[in-house]
């Protein structure tokens, strides 16, 4: 029975969110709901003592990086810069190659630091009139959106900011250059089969004479100031970013905190110093100041068009990143109170059957992800529950961290992109398109994605490539 009560409130949370209803409400809900059918009396302590400690614990560790990553992604729209970067390497890249040139935009704007919900905006108007002038049907959009910014990218490239490849540095004390070699080969397995999907997919329909279409809603209308700025200074703080991101990692703060592994804070105020875990937080921090440093870059070269609209841009960011750090934080005190009932020792029972353990935490992460309908909400809720379990199978099999980081991260965004995955939900309102038309290339994405993670546990095994 007890099982069946985890499973419930895991079906209810997949259920709720896939209807569109706002985990941020329905996730405390369906946790105290199983903890009300395991022992009511539990219920308000749970709530107070496990749900929101778990959830602020989330909170103080991520939301700066949520921020500032939300805040980076709208200067850049501001600026014109992301208009720039997708125009000019359409350019380069060519027409011709519609579907090679909006992957690689996704890209390098997510690999750079922006937000993937911001790319799905900057990049769809392009898309969208480099697909309508070849007559490729609209229907592919989403698909070539998705494996540019929602895959290789996000959690396999080693360095990528993004929140999915920072959360496990907390938990193994990696940074997220982790496991460069085995993370590479992965994003190029990705890179090579989806587009080779895509275009297969796009074959099918120039041989049924299928086009662009007609009737479609969200048409964008791109005007001359789409590309005005000179793309040399426009892809300047992706470099900022991605190369002081580095810097921060391995020379700037192991030189200030050097090679302890926690620090005092003492300060006149304080009737204890504060004592940090360094060693976790270097790879969130860096993130943090190389995003900074980001910001700063754009706000000099483009001084002008970002001031004028920073007060409500600001906002919409700020906004933004509340509603996304609030939504995983909520997951992720979710599966610590689910973790926490006695149904789900059934589940680790289950997998800790599994005897491989790089196995066993793929399949667990990813499972979880595609329940929540969120990478990094699942990772969290999984990494949570069941990291000191890794970690010591990790051990014993003589297997490195970073190899564990660099799975879990990558395990996070495959089968997260299910139906009522935030992410697939806002690109298909953006392209105006349905699940009907767009969903399977975005499910086979996601299968791609998912074998890469089994690739490069084979990988590692076969080599002892880290």
């Amino acid at each position: 029975m007890s099982f069946l009560i985890c499973i419930a409130a895991l079906g209810f949370l997949m259920l709720v969110a896939y209807r569109g209803f706002s985990v941020i409400l329905f996730a405390p809900i369906a946790a105290l709901g199983a903890v009300l059918l395991t022992d009511p009396s539990l219920v308000l302590p749970v709530y107070s003592g496990l749900f929101m400690d778990k959830m602020v614990f989330f909170i103080q560790n991520y939301f700066p990086v949520f921020l500032l990553g939300a805040l980076f992604g709208k200067v850049i729209e501001m600026s014109g810069f992301a208009r720039s970067i997708v125009s000019s390497v359409i350019r380069v890249v060519g027409r011709q190659r519609a579907i090679l040139s909006i992957v690689l935009v996704g890209g390098l704007l997510t690999y750079g630091g922006v937000s993937l919900f911001v790319v799905v905006f900057a990049v769809y108007p392009f898309a969208a009139e480099m697909f309508r002038q070849s007559n490729l049907p609209k229907r592919l959009i989403p698909g070539t959106i998705a494996l540019g910014a929602f895959t290789l990218t996000m959690d396999s490239l080693p360095g990528t900011p993004q929140i999915q490849n920072v959360i496990p540095t907390s938990f193994f004390k990696t940074d997220i250059y982790a496991a460069p070699i085995l993370g590479s080969i992965g994003g190029l397995f990705i890179l090579i089969c989806g587009v080779l999907y895509l275009e297969w997919r796009l074959r099918q329909a120039e041989l049924a004479g299928e086009g662009y279409g007609t009737g479609h809603s969200q048409e964008p209308v791109l005007t001359a100031e789409d590309a005005s700025v000179n793309p040399f200074i426009a892809i300047l703080p992706l470099f900022v970013v991605g190369i002081m991101n580095l810097v921060f990692t391995k020379v700037i703060f192991p030189a200030v905190y050097g090679a302890s592994a926690t620090t005092e804070v003492a300060l006149p105020g304080l009737a204890h110093p504060i004592v940090l875990t360094v060693k976790s937080l270097i790879g969130v921090w860096s993130v943090e100041a190389a995003l900074v440093l980001g910001i700063l870059t754009v706000v000099v070269f483009a001084f002008k068009p970002v001031s004028a609209k920073f007060a409500e841009g600001s906002k919409a960011a700020i906004a933004g990143s509340l509603l996304a750090s609030l939504n995983t934080a909520t997951e992720y005190g979710f599966g610590a109170v689910i973790a926490a009932l006695p149904g789900f020792l059934a589940i680790k029972d289950a997998l800790r059957a599994i005897p491989n353990p790089l196995v066993n935490e793929a399949i667990t992460v990813t499972t979880l992800a595609g329940v929540t309908g969120s990478a990094s909400g699942g990772m969290g809720i999984a990494l949570a529950a069941m990291s000191s379990q890794f970690i010591d199978a990790a051990n014993a099999a003589g297997i490195p961290m970073e190899v564990l980081h660099r799975v879990a991260a990558m395990a996070s965004g495959g089968m997260d992109t299910l139906p009522h995955n935030g992410a697939v939900i806002t690109l298909l309102a953006v392209t105006g398109l349905t699940h009907k038309q767009s969903y399977m290339d975005i499910f086979a994405i996601t299968c791609i994605k998912t074998l890469a993670v089994f690739l490069v546990i084979l990988v590692y095994y076969l080599t002892g490539l880290v």
